[in-house]
């Protein structure tokens, strides 16, 4: 399951380098990071999280 939701962002930085998504924040094709940076925190506080 980590795989996918790992190729799906993946997939989503591609995206949004060839065609911008459009979303507030990610209308720039340069704003492909913006896509790292919060699922690196959201799989940093499910790190946390686990027991």
């Amino acid at each position: 399951m980590t795989k996918v939701i790992g190729l799906l962002l993946i997939l989503a930085m591609a995206i949004q380098v060839i065609k911008p998504l459009g979303l507030p924040g990610l209308r720039r094709r340069s704003d492909f990071w913006k896509i790292a940076i919060v699922a690196f925190v959201i799989w940093s506080i499910t790190l946390l999280i686990r027991p």
